[in-house]
Parts: structure tokens; sequence; C-alpha cells
């Protein structure tokens, strides 16, 4: 059985009266990929926000490889945001710098590597997710699909144990979309790090997923496949699955 990379025991979180997350439980597996969804504006982004300790829970544990964030401050926190790598929405890129320039920053800034090993390692990523011969363009110069391939090599460059991913298909067409799922189902096998998708494309993304969790009204529902998230008895599940999955929907591995 998988340890747990990511666990939330009874954690509340609430601003003013409104209650985002209500006694909420969750285990994430390490080395699996899982998929947050949900409606718009019901705690999905708040979530990622708790897990890298950039919001802090009312009450509960948020546990990262066994060590509860909930309370840490300072070196011992930033100790722990270590073991992340975030593709943002918009790739969050730097208009100014080349690929091979923003792909390096996170080794100039976070090691004392010298200039040719970190110009190995990039190189090298670059061409593991298909980027060799962009190195000198930037960010306008590419397309959306690329844009979002330099943003994973960016957040690989540390060898993350876990990769957060905001709405990573946000602003592609749907080929641009299977493309870049195809790119995250490779590279987590190459690289084995436990993966979160918080995304709205639905049920797409659900081909990627070890399991899926909707978070519906402050409650977090797990389920083992799309299937299970079909055969759900509850009223706002089945709602949920009427708009986004239409009556009959089976997953299919991406090849």
């Amino acid at each position: 059985m998988s340890q747990a990379a990511i666990q939330f025991k009874d954690v509340v979180k609430s601003f003013g009266r409104q209650i985002i997350l209500d006694s909420v439980n969750l285990t994430i597996k390490a080395g699996k990929t899982t998929v947050i969804a949900g409606p718009s504006g019901q705690g999905k982004s708040v979530t990622m926000k708790l897990i890298l300790g950039l919001l802090r829970p009312d009450s509960g544990q948020i546990l990262i490889g066994g060590q509860d964030i909930s309370r840490m401050r300072g070196k011992a926190l930033n100790g722990i945001r270590t073991k992340f790598g975030v593709l943002f929405q918009g790739s969050a890129l730097l208009d100014s710098l080349s690929v091979f320039a923003n792909v390096a920053l996170p080794l100039e800034e976070r090691t004392k590597l010298g200039r040719e090993e970190i110009r190995e390692r990039v190189l090298t990523t670059l061409a593991q997710l298909g980027l060799t011969g962009h190195e000198d363009k930037y960010p306008a110069q590419l397309s959306g699909g690329m844009r979002k391939r330099v943003g994973l090599a960016r957040a690989l460059m540390l060898h993350p144990e876990i990769m957060l991913f905001d709405e990573p298909t946000t602003g592609l067409d749907p080929e641009n979309s299977l493309e870049i799922y195809k790119l995250f189902l490779e590279t987590q096998k190459k690289f084995g790090y436990t993966s979160i998708i918080v995304s709205h494309d639905i049920p797409k993304v659900f081909n990627l997923a070890d399991q899926v969790i909707l978070v519906n009204k402050g409650k977090f529902t797990t389920f083992a496949s799309p299937e299970d998230i079909q055969q759900s008895e509850l009223p706002d599940i089945q709602a949920f699955v009427q708009y986004t999955m239409g009556k009959i929907y089976l997953s299919r591995e991406i090849e």
C-alpha cells in the first residue's frame, strides 16, 4: 500500500461566516495522481493554498509526509515547501527571460550548482519534454501548449516529490489539452512524483486519475474511478455528474 504523501484530518477553513472546508478528511497517496474537481467557488484553490501552507486551517491537521504544517512557520515551513513543484494556471513564465533562463531560474536561486551543471540539467529536462531547439525563444514566441511544457520543465528542476497543477489546460484547445495530459502521464511515470491536479476539464482529466476528489458545499467525497462517481446516490454528486459527464461515461487510458 502506498504511503500517504498528504493527509487532511478534520480540516476546517472559513472566511467570515462562509465555511469553505467543513471538517474535511482526505488522503493523497505517494506516487499517485489525484484529481480535485467540483463546481466553481467550492474550495479547490483554497485546498491548494492549504497544502502549500499559504493559508492556515481554522482547526484540524494538514500532514505532509507525516509532518503537520498547519502551525509551521519560517524555515520549517519553507523546508516542507521544497518538496513541491507547482504548474500555475498561466504557466507564470517571465516574459523578459528566454526559455532556458526561465527553466534555469530555480537552480540559480536555490542551489549552488555551477554554470555548466545548470546548463546540462536544463538542456536534459528540455529534451525530455520535447523542447530541444526552443531554449533561446521567449514566452511570447511560444504556443499555449509549449508554454505549459516550459512551465512544467521549470517546476521539475528541483526534483519535487509532489507536483501541483492548477487548472493546467486553461486556454488550450481540445487537441493541445490532450497533448498536455499525455505529457503529464508520461512525466509522472518517468519521475514518480505525487501528482495533484485541480481542474474543471471534466471528464477528460479523470483519465489521468488514480483517485478523484469531488469538492462540494464544504465536503470532500473520494472516488476510485469516474464510474464510481456516476454510481453515487448523493443528490449533489448526481447533479454534478449530469452537468459535467452526462448519463453515460466510461473512463479510458490516454494512449
